[in-house]
């Protein structure tokens, strides 16, 4: 019995033995994990390359991602999601960047990119081509499956970049950060959000009205209301010339409905668009003595400010997503206009679903900003909101309240939709620098005992980045 007993322990460490060499053999001869940066981002499941463009210091890639159209039924169909990878170093905070449209292929980096010298991931909107299913079920359009987008992606280069990530993104991808934030609080260590408008209660804008009675200066404001008011009372030629500029440029107007409906519209959004994307020095490019000014200075004012293309279908085929959106979730502004007589006006701000195609069916759903608002007030972390002064954007806010912790609302004085941490007073900005730093984890201990040490850790960079507001058509955020 002993005898087989030794036997049996002799055979099974014997086999242990042979297991342990095969192993060993195995791992010696497996291939090595990658290396290169590219070749570890398309490592990653349902990454594919685009293309990689060249940049000093950086490596910068434009990616497909593959994400579900329902990420409630992720079985249900995939469709290909346009990211880029602005790529410094692994060991560096990333910065995820969503704009809210289209994602540019043009590297760029976002100002808290630049504060914490970081890796930056930019998304592109689900819908906004070529990030759309196809077929393209409207339904999923919505802010949640949005944020699940930002969760998938994040989940899947979370690895690859372990420090700290920070969710950024201005005016609509401003709300897009607020709403990834509301959904999946875990996943960010910080939040900067940028003109970001929070339209609680869709059928109340009284705020606007406020601000419009109020920007700027009286002189300015008269003569931006003349202006307008004019462009409504020289409706017929105008129009004539705007029947002439369609069809030199092959333009239609089926989805919003005719001309007449599409010179209105650019007309009404006039004042909206100054303030938006000018200051009160531009003030002097507006005519003067509209009564008396041309028809071409007429035109042309309304044409550089709001955009004479803005309305047709090819101008609205671009943004459909938006218009959706804004007809089903995020709501849009309606303001009214004391200096005009009402007979001038024949159909006033007109509703988004005017500028959808009716085939997309559309429903308005009043709980889903009223749900974000309240999730901001008393639940938001290390959250940074920044508006401009003379943004009408900036009329309906984003409020953290008392519930909130490490939560900051500030307004650059004298700036428009293009407000940023670099335009505020000096003490907000070194202030709001220092809590960027802090939640990037790379605030030093001199930034950490006194904030108004605290500087962007990247020189600035005249091409890489980007300074001005991201201009969309008046009356887009």
């Amino acid at each position: 019995m002993r005898k087989a007993l030794r036997w049996l322990l002799a055979l099974t460490v014997l086999i242990g033995t042979l297991g342990t060499a095969g192993t060993a053999g195995a791992a010696t001869t497996a291939p090595p994990a990658p290396t290169d940066i590219k070749d570890r981002l398309l490592a990653i499941p349902g990454i594919s390359l685009v293309e990689e463009k060249p940049y000093t210091g950086y490596r910068y890639f434009v990616l497909n991602f593959t994400q579900p159209v329902d990420h409630r039924h992720p079985d249900r169909g995939t469709f290909q999601q346009r990211i880029t990878v602005l790529h410094k170093d692994v060991s560096r905070p990333t910065v995820f960047y969503t704009g809210g449209y289209n994602v540019s292929t043009t590297p760029s980096r976002r100002e808290p990119t630049q504060i914490v010298d970081g890796n930056q991931v930019s998304l592109e909107y689900r819908f906004f081509t070529p990030s759309r299913p196809a077929p393209a079920d409207w339904s999923k359009l919505d802010i949640w499956q949005a944020a699940s987008d930002q969760h998938r992606v994040f989940e899947a280069l979370k690895p690859l970049y372990p420090a700290n990530w920070l969710a950024t993104g201005g005016s609509k991808g401003g709300m897009t950060a607020t709403y990834y934030e509301r959904f999946y609080p875990r996943d960010m260590d910080g939040v900067v959000a940028y003109v970001a408008p929070n339209d609680v209660v869709n059928n109340e804008d009284s705020a606007y009205d406020r601000f419009f009675e109020r920007v700027g200066t009286e002189e300015c404001r008269d003569k931006l209301n003349a202006v307008q008011r004019e462009a409504l009372v020289r409706r017929k030629p105008l129009e004539q010339r705007y029947a002439q500029y369609a069809a030199d440029n092959g333009y239609t107007f089926t989805t919003i409905g005719s001309l007449d409906k599409a010179y209105e519209a650019v007309v009404l959004d006039y004042v909206w668009g100054f303030w938006q994307y000018s200051g009160l020095a531009d003030c002097d490019s507006i005519p003067s003595g509209a009564a008396t000014a041309t028809d071409d200075a007429i035109w042309d004012s309304v044409d550089t400010i709001s955009g004479f293309s803005a309305y047709t279908d090819q101008g609205l085929e671009q943004y459909t997503p938006y218009y959706y959106q804004a007809g089903t979730q995020l709501g849009a502004p309606t303001i009214h206009f004391p200096h005009i007589e009402r007979k001038l006006i024949r159909y006033g701000y007109q509703p988004p679903r005017n500028f959808v195609p009716r085939s997309i069916p559309m429903r308005f759903q009043h709980g889903a900003m009223r749900d974000v608002d309240n999730w901001v007030r008393h639940d938001a972390r290390h959250m940074l909101f920044v508006y401009g002064q003379n943004d009408p954007w900036g009329s309906e806010r984003f409020r953290p309240g008392a519930g909130a912790r490490d939560s900051y609302v500030f307004t650059a004085p004298g700036m428009n939709h293009g407000a940023n941490v670099a335009g505020l007073v000096a003490d907000e900005r070194a202030f709001a620098t220092a809590r960027i730093l802090k939640w990037a984890g790379v605030a030093s201990p001199a930034v950490q005992a006194d904030p108004s040490a605290a500087k962007p850790l990247a020189r600035f960079d005249g091409r890489l980045d980007v300074r001005d507001v991201e201009r969309e058509p008046a009356l887009r955020p």
